[in-house]
């Protein structure tokens, strides 16, 4: 399995980054898992953007799924007719989606998730939990041939993302804040708060994301590895793990 991150900024991206958005590749077959600003330029640096085989966003956050846009324009332009791109989504994200643009339909085929439910793309066994956040959000467990990676998305402290990342090969968290505590209860976790995550998981390694644009990295990752003595890394953009 093939994880590539196309951004790893909280909220909104600082130069030559990109909001939340990652590749996970495995068999030939690409998932592209939420869809931020920007990731869609970032995409296309690791691949051909038609050659996504399956869409999913955790949660119907503008940060996570906004180049849907500009991808269902690019399919739009395209001078031959491409099949729909399956989506996978909480309940509710794509008719929010299609408040803007209704044309998404055009592209998307859109497959409901219920958090905590469980469904297959491709190669990939996912399994869903609801995070702590003040939409409908779905963190992942991601399987392919007995390789495990577990994404948080957006949440606050939870057991179950705990649950969900027990025993993964890679825990994929967002660090907003430097420390936990740092804004309201049930929105995000600090660098501290995803370690303790991590460790509690037993994950072989953290990679940290969903950094505030603000926030100094080099202090994000220190904060994290007093609380992690595993495997660590920031999330930068076109970083790329091999599993």
């Amino acid at each position: 399995m093939e994880l590539v991150v196309l951004g790893s900024h909280a909220t909104w991206p600082r130069a030559h980054g990109a909001a939340s958005g990652y590749l996970v590749r495995h068999d030939g077959f690409t998932l592209w898992v939420d869809a931020g600003t920007g990731t869609l330029a970032k995409l296309q640096e690791h691949a051909d953007p038609f050659d996504v085989d399956a869409i999913l966003v955790s949660h119907r956050h503008f940060d996570h799924f906004l180049d849907l846009y500009p991808y269902f324009f690019a399919r739009w332009s395209n001078p031959e007719p491409l099949p729909k791109v399956p989506l996978f989504a909480p309940p509710g994200m794509f008719e929010h989606a299609m408040r803007i643009e209704d044309g998404l339909a055009d592209t998307f085929d859109p497959r409901s998730v219920e958090p905590g439910l469980a469904f297959e793309a491709g190669p990939f066994r996912i399994t869903t939990a609801a995070m702590k956040h003040p939409v409908p959000t779905m963190g992942l467990r991601i399987e392919a041939a007995g390789t495990v990676v577990t994404y948080s998305a957006d949440t606050g402290p939870s057991k179950e993302l705990v649950e969900l990342a027990a025993g993964a090969h890679l825990l994929l968290c967002e660090a907003t804040w430097v420390r936990g505590g740092a804004g309201p209860p049930d929105l995000h976790l600090g660098a501290d708060e995803a370690a303790d995550h991590a460790k509690r998981a037993g994950a072989g390694r953290l990679v940290l994301t969903h950094i505030g644009p603000r926030n100094d990295r080099a202090e994000v990752l220190d904060v994290a590895r007093s609380s992690f003595d595993g495997d660590l890394t920031l999330a930068e953009e076109d970083l790329v793990v091999e599993l």
